[in-house]
């Protein structure tokens, strides 16, 4: 047993590298607060868009013009766990600025 070996599942897509992963920072330069923000305004949109993709489908649902179910339910899920991905980020980060706030110069 010198190693680990990959565990592969079928249809599960892998990780795209994180924006400030792969920008000029990720080479040894400080990270700025716009990185951050990219990042944040990134996972965002990605949010609104799971979201709208998932109102798509449930309508669809609704309608009777959806085939497959599964579809609108896993869109519905994944929407959820990122809304609550986003809103625990958010909470951390408010958490951070007021600690940082209540810190005596």
């Amino acid at each position: 047993m010198s190693g680990v070996e990959a565990v592969t599942a079928a249809g599960v897509t892998p990780l795209a590298p994180l924006s400030f992963e792969t920008g000029p920072e990720a080479a040894g330069a400080t990270a700025s607060g716009n990185t951050f923000a990219t990042s944040l305004s990134g996972a965002v949109e990605n949010l609104q868009q799971l979201q709208s993709s998932s109102n798509e489908l449930a309508v669809q649902a609704v309608t009777g013009d959806l085939q497959d179910i599964h579809q609108a339910m896993i869109a519905s899920t994944r929407a959820s766990v990122t809304l609550d991905l986003v809103v625990a980020v958010r909470d951390r980060s408010v958490s951070a600025f007021n600690e940082i706030m209540r810190m005596q110069a």
